[in-house]
């Protein structure tokens, strides 16, 4: 028998109508192999991270079940970004068409080069934390804590429902 696994996956985009490819790729996450989309949280506005110059991003989490592994699931949604016309190569904190990121993957606590679960960023994160909240605010993130506390030690400065 397979076991299902929760996973939260964050969305976010501030290229070519950010709304629409959001949309569009929290759609197309109903098609990843063994996995179920079982929640969605509304979309966020939200001023873009880092030094470069960009336009603001939409932002969402998604919660599904899946039977994948973490390894694997992050596959999935590269080759989702890749479908949805991300560039293999792009700049670290630069402008994206799509960006999907696995947060939590079950209570995998990882951290190797080409994943570290929970996410990394979360914590400091305000774009990801409140769309977590709205779907999963009793998540207890390994490691972390609970989703409704971090939330609370984040402002909403510069973030806004869609």
């Amino acid at each position: 028998m397979e076991i299902w696994h929760p996973a939260y996956i964050g969305m976010g985009s501030n290229l070519s109508d950010p709304r629409a490819q959001v949309l569009e790729a929290r759609a197309r996450l109903t098609g990843l192999p063994l996995t179920r989309v079982v929640l969605t949280s509304p979309l966020y506005r939200s001023r873009p991270l880092g030094p470069v110059a960009q336009p603001d991003f939409v932002n969402a989490v998604a919660g599904v079940l899946t039977q994948l592994e973490p390894a694997a699931l992050l596959a999935a949604l590269k080759a989702l970004e890749v479908a949805l016309g991300r560039p293999p190569r792009h700049e670290r904190w630069g402008p994206r068409i799509i960006d999907l990121d696995l947060l939590a993957h079950g209570r995998e606590r990882r951290s190797d080069a080409a994943l570290t679960l929970p996410h990394p960023g979360i914590v400091a994160r305000n774009f990801v934390l409140y769309p977590l909240a709205d779907i999963a605010p009793d998540l207890d993130l390994p490691g972390l804590g609970r989703v409704a506390e971090l939330k609370g030690r984040v402002t909403p400065e510069g973030l806004s429902l869609l």
